[in-house]
């Protein structure tokens, strides 16, 4: 079968079309692979828990003044593992607990500063 000469230019013009279409969409239209939604998703969430959890983390920290002296006297790399073991964010499960003790940390620093 024999594609005749005048259908040859819409081929190439659909093709180039839906080229550009993919090209648009991803780069400034907002698509998105599966793979990088589920980034995302993920993403939030565990913004979504440590929010969560970092007031319940600062309240454990009121109750114990003289831990939240040594804290701040603690080097900002330690900070989250001094949380840890005072024992403030004991309640987090073990996949955020490292985020929350740092988010933690952060909050108690700046507070009392």
């Amino acid at each position: 079968m024999k594609i005749p000469a005048s259908v040859k230019p819409a081929v190439w013009g659909a093709v180039a079309g839906a080229v550009a279409a993919v090209i648009i969409g991803f780069s400034w239209g907002g698509w998105v692979t599966q793979m990088m939604a589920r980034q995302r998703v993920e993403a939030g969430a565990e913004a979504a828990i440590v929010l969560a959890f970092v007031p319940l983390c600062v309240a454990k920290a009121e109750q114990e003044p003289e831990q939240r002296k040594l804290l701040k006297a603690e080097g900002s790399w330690d900070r989250d593992d001094f949380v840890e073991k005072a024992g403030w964010v004991a309640n987090v499960g073990e996949q955020y607990r490292s985020a929350v003790a740092g988010a933690c940390a952060n909050a108690i620093v700046e507070a009392m500063e």
